[in-house]
């Protein structure tokens, strides 16, 4: 299946590079003023002029002049509350083009939010602004809503009508809750396989998707979608470049959406959304890029990437980025069932210690001083366990939380990019939750490509040591091609991790579902991704009971 053949001016293949005025913005300000985000906004207007608050910035375009289907990445929500949804689309007639095949004015988006898939019921409706400033997204938050509602919503502009979602509100927030099932997903590379996963994904009964992590891969796409081996030409050059400017991720973002089962998981479900890497570069941390390039400059491109990654996700507002920030740790709540802590461990933490990789650990990943989540996201997230009057307690959350050893010997190597790259991090964050007395903690993971479930000990230095929690590590939906049931090294991390209790490295997704007795998470997978077509399977299945956690074969 390839993308419709949307037709686009081919570019220079040249590096992209920052306008000029953000390169002298940055070498005036200084990198320390550029670092707090008044400085960074300061750039960032420079290239991207923000409508102001209340006011309409640009020209009104007329709906009627729209002779192609605007709704080519579909439609999506996120973030469920008791009480309201957030609803989002993106106006996209050529979404291969740089300006989405749309002038530079603002356009008015009908919307309609009913309880049943044909609107027969519509409960609410109203209008948004499509500004060109945002690329022509919305985000609409739909209030006053009826707690733990399935509504069906879609989007209209002129004669074109968007196709349908289905979402829901959540539980209210002190309801005894029985039940609940999420999916959880990550690390999409668009080149490195077909959207499989996402197709299965969409048939699931879950109430909510979360998604963990490399939505998007910053590296260059060939006209042939690598994996995927389309005709050579199908896509434009203007891919095959690395993500750098504004533009080129807001166009990277518009490839990935036009894959038609990704749009499909969207619309099936609500969808919770935090960050990795690769959704501005790989493992870069805080103000520390990558690659050796100046530091505001790299600043400049993180505020390219969190702007066009909020355009794109269905967020709130309170997650709007300003400069090179973006607050995106947030706090969701399903009656008194569980309380979800989403966690971001890329924009605060210290840089990797030892120049990142496999390495022994040593004082300078062991400097009690090192943080993968900043102080302030550590405080929020203890503070919240003291205040939750949740039976589960989950933190949706991007890299390993648990040890992981890859020797049978010790002393043994250990991921710097991971939670063992920041072990007084981890102890700071097991001891509070030890000290508010949560007695059920699930932590979910993306990031490494396969699918892991660990349980997570309070002393990992010891094997009889108390289990706190388990950890739930989904495999990815396409990056790192088709894998392995049995990766190679199954029989040494097997070993080496005696909390450990599953590994396959398959692609795929898992889902959980939580009770008031216990939870059960099922790791599903696919045999192949670079061909389409792969039915589904159940890897694996386990358990953990509320007061006694510790995964057990289902």
């Amino acid at each position: 299946m390839t993308p419709a053949n949307h037709q686009a001016q081919a570019p220079s293949q040249a590096q992209p590079s920052h306008a000029p005025e953000l390169r002298a913005a940055a070498r005036h300000l200084g990198r320390r003023r550029f670092l707090t985000v008044t400085g960074a906004a300061a750039a960032l207007a420079f290239s991207v002029n923000l409508p102001a608050a209340g006011t309409a910035s640009a020209a009104e375009l007329d709906a009627a002049q729209l002779t192609e289907d605007p709704f080519t990445l579909g439609v999506a929500s996120g973030d469920p509350q008791s009480d309201s949804v957030l609803l989002w689309t993106r106006l996209a007639p050529a979404p291969y083009q740089a300006d989405s095949g749309l002038p530079a004015k603002r356009v008015d988006v009908g919307w309609e939010l009913a309880l049943d898939e044909r609107f027969r019921r519509v409960v609410r409706r109203g209008k948004a602004t499509a500004h060109p400033e945002f690329h022509h997204t919305v985000h609409v938050e739909v209030g006053h809503l009826a707690p733990g509602h399935v509504y069906y919503y879609r989007f209209r502009v002129g004669r074109w009508v968007s196709p349908a979602g289905r979402t829901r509100t959540a539980p209210p927030r002190h309801s005894r809750v029985s039940d609940l099932t999420f999916g959880v997903v990550s690390c999409q590379k668009y080149d490195e396989g077909y959207y499989t996963a996402y197709k299965h994904l969409a048939q699931e009964d879950v109430d909510v998707v979360f998604h963990l992590g490399d939505y998007l891969y910053e590296y260059a796409v060939d006209d042939a979608a690598g994996q995927r081996a389309y005709p050579a030409g199908t896509l434009p050059s203007l891919f095959k470049r690395e993500t750098v400017t504004l533009e080129d991720y807001r166009l990277r973002y518009a490839l990935y959406k036009s894959d038609p089962d990704l749009r499909a998981a969207h619309a099936a479900h609500p969808f919770v959304v935090t960050w990795d890497d690769h959704e501005t570069e790989n493992n870069y941390a805080d103000e520390t890029p990558e690659n050796s390039v100046p530091p505001e400059e790299f600043l400049i491109r993180r505020a390219a990437a969190y702007r066009a990654y909020w355009e794109n996700m269905p967020l709130r507002r309170p997650q709007l980025p300003d400069g090179a920030d973006l607050k995106l740790y947030r706090r969701l709540h399903w009656g008194r069932l569980a309380q979800f802590d989403v966690l971001d461990t890329r924009q605060y933490r210290s840089n990797q210690a030892y120049g990142d990789g496999w390495q022994f650990p040593g004082p300078e990943s062991e400097d009690p001083s090192r943080t993968l989540t900043g102080d302030a996201q550590e405080r929020w997230l203890i503070n919240g366990w003291h205040r939750s009057n949740a039976l589960w307690n989950v933190v949706p959350q991007q890299v390993t939380f648990s040890q992981r050893y890859n020797m049978t010997t010790t002393p043994s190597k250990v991921s710097m990019d991971s939670w063992d790259g920041y072990p007084a991090s981890r102890e700071r964050v097991l001891a509070g939750a030890q000290a508010a007395g949560v007695e059920n903690l699930m932590v979910l993971t993306g990031d490494v490509h396969v699918s892991y479930g660990f349980d997570i000990k309070r002393d990992f230095s010891d094997p009889d040591s108390r289990t706190v929690g388990t950890e739930i590590v989904t495999t990815s939906v396409t990056s790192g091609r088709d894998g392995a049931e049995k990766p190679s090294n199954w029989d040494t991390l097997m070993t080496a991790n005696p909390h450990l209790k599953f590994f396959n490295g398959r692609r795929g997704y898992a889902t959980v579902s939580l009770g008031r007795k216990s939870a059960r998470a099922d790791f599903k997978t696919v045999p192949h991704v670079t061909t389409q077509g792969a039915p589904l399977t159940t890897a694996g299945s386990f358990v953990t009971e509320v007061g006694e956690q510790g995964l057990k074969p289902a």
